[in-house]
């Protein structure tokens, strides 16, 4: 017999021999097919739910037929089911301040939001984003987007801090979430959040959201055989276009006494031009001379550190601080939309104003020279860095 039959005849043993022990292996240890499988009927409902609701059914028989498994006890399913429900359900018993939950955020969730929830990097922002929904790009936070506070809650609960989630106990939860309130403006730095005030909290955006009825009001025009012709049984002018003037009604030259007045009104404003003009150079060199533009400049970089929070420039708007144009020389907590606090609020009503002296006191030791206030910034350490920002906040105070 040639090698290449011994090796064939070999092989056919050595196959045989495999497919011998596999099958007396699933013989002995492979559950049977039960008997009778459920049947399901076609206008029951949909397969996928038909096929549920029939497994559900014959749960109970199959498990005690197997001998495995038993219905789960409410205190079990309860440990599970730690939704948070708009209406409040599911809220535990516990309460937290915001205090509490400056210190509590600092530790656990500014390595990624901020100290002041404004985000890091490309890390959610929790704060800020006031009137943003309907620009190109909103900014989605807690105070600006989120419709119920129950979501924030059962998330930082269930989900936070990153890396360690469900670390964090009922009443820290509570705290840290007054925090998250504080630093969009919607509570004060007293305030305590309790499953009791929880729904008494104002959420700016509880009526942005609606129920989706597309599938009943819109879907079925879908459907629907388009009209292609004699859509309407009669077409109206409803509207004209407004007049704008922006070409004259009629063309020709203007009466000689009208063409002297306007020839007047020329010369006039020409002369004014060329006095502005000449004024212009004049003033900018005063303005230049009042400022160390050098100064300027290193404050530009010092501010970097604070432009999280605030915004100084053409267009600058409050965010989570103040807008600091004409900050210099002006009353303090004098920005008429911005929330103070009430300490701010106190020593503006005293009169004290924005100076090089207070300013440097106040970027040195925020907490210390205005007690409670909003801005958990610890200030700046070097008296040159203090003396740069002064200076780059006086160029926007001209």
């Amino acid at each position: 017999m040639s090698k290449s039959l011994k090796l064939y005849g070999l092989s056919g043993v050595g196959a045989a021999a495999l497919l011998t022990a596999a099958y007396n292996f699933a013989d002995r240890n492979v559950a049977p097919m039960p008997t009778e499988m459920p049947i399901v009927s076609a206008d029951a409902g949909s397969p996928d739910m038909m096929f549920i609701a029939a497994a559900r059914a014959d749960e109970a028989a199959e498990a005690k037929r197997l001998g495995i498994g038993r219905e789960a006890l409410p205190e079990e399913v309860a440990a599970w089911d730690l939704d948070v429900s708009p209406d409040g359900t599911g809220l535990p018993e516990g309460s937290g301040s915001v205090m509490d939950g400056e210190m509590l955020f600092v530790d656990n969730c500014a390595i990624c939001h901020g100290d002041f929830a404004e985000g890091v990097d490309n890390w959610p922002k929790l704060a800020g984003g006031d009137d943003t929904l309907a620009d190109k790009d909103p900014v989605k936070t807690v105070g600006s987007y989120w419709p119920y506070l129950s979501t924030a809650w059962d998330y930082v609960h269930r989900s936070m801090p990153f890396g360690a989630a469900q670390t964090m106990s009922v009443d820290d939860t509570y705290a840290i979430v007054a925090y998250i309130l504080y630093s969009n403006y919607l509570v004060d730095e007293d305030f305590v959040l309790t499953n009791e005030n929880f729904l008494e909290v104002e959420m700016p955006n509880a009526d942005g959201f609606i129920v989706d009825d597309r599938a009943e009001t819109e879907y079925p025009r879908f459907s629907e055989e388009a009209c292609m012709e004699n859509c309407k049984d009669s077409v109206e002018i409803t509207m004209r276009a407004a007049v704008l003037d922006v070409t004259p009604e009629e063309e020709g030259k203007a009466e000689p006494e009208e063409a002297m007045e306007e020839a007047n009104a020329d010369t006039a404003a020409d002369e004014e031009t060329e006095q502005t003009a000449e004024a212009e150079p004049e003033e900018a060199a005063a303005e230049e001379a009042a400022l160390d533009m050098a100064l300027v400049e290193d404050g530009e970089k010092v501010f970097r550190q604070c432009k999280a929070c605030h915004q100084v420039g053409d267009g600058a708007k409050n965010r989570v601080g103040p807008q600091l144009n004409d900050v210099i020389g002006r009353h303090m907590a004098a920005v008429g939309d911005f929330r103070y606090s009430k300490t701010l609020q106190s020593m503006g009503e005293e009169g004290l104003v924005w100076n090089a002296e207070t300013m440097a006191e106040f970027l040195s030791d925020p907490r210390g020279y205005v007690k409670g206030t909003k801005m958990s910034f610890n200030g700046l350490r070097k008296d040159e860095d203090i003396a740069a920002v002064t200076e780059y906040l006086k160029s926007f105070s001209q």
